[in-house]
């Protein structure tokens, strides 16, 4: 089975827009054929058990990892001891075409980011791993293709280019 490609959605800071151009970004990709997974990385302490349903009372008694199996979907909890690294995670994701990340700017992965004039115009990312830039400050320098944050069919075009061995049909 061949390597899914992986790509962080990153910004220097909260509020630039990741959320908001990746929802547009899945929606153009799903609508040209593929089947993607998603990680959000989260520094809030999340939570998604249910108090006093059976799988979180199963870790209020000291499971270290529960899983719930549905008829069309699964969740896994694992508890950890500190934030997990994408490497433990995006081995669980399966059967799809291309894996974006929200976030993990540390990753030593490719990256998009997503830069807007009124967050500043700051490049986190390291330009090794850089693929473009999201934004609509036109006069960025930078060694890599610049795609309007208003436009997600071009940063479509540019993952399939670089990332998917083949364009599927439109259905």
């Amino acid at each position: 089975m061949a390597d899914i490609p992986v790509i962080c959605f990153v910004a220097a800071k909260s509020g630039t827009g990741k959320t908001t151009f990746l929802e547009k970004l899945i929606k153009e990709m799903v609508n040209r054929g593929y089947e993607l997974g998603v990680v959000k990385s989260d520094a809030h302490n999340f939570e998604i058990d249910v108090p006093g349903k059976d799988s979180w009372r199963f870790a209020q008694a000291g499971a270290k990892a529960t899983a719930i199996i549905g008829p069309d979907k699964y969740a896994l909890i694992q508890k950890t001891d500190q934030k997990s690294d994408l490497k433990y995670v995006l081995p669980l994701i399966q059967d799809v075409d291309i894996i974006f990340v929200e976030g993990y700017k540390a990753a030593n992965r490719p990256k998009i980011e997503i830069v807007r004039r009124e967050m500043g115009t700051e490049i986190v990312s390291d330009l090794e791993n850089l693929v473009a830039v999201v934004t609509d400050v036109k006069e960025l320098q930078v060694p890599v293709p610049l795609l309007d944050i208003n436009d997600c069919g071009e940063a479509a075009d540019l993952i399939e280019d670089r990332f998917l061995s083949k364009k599927k049909d439109i259905n």
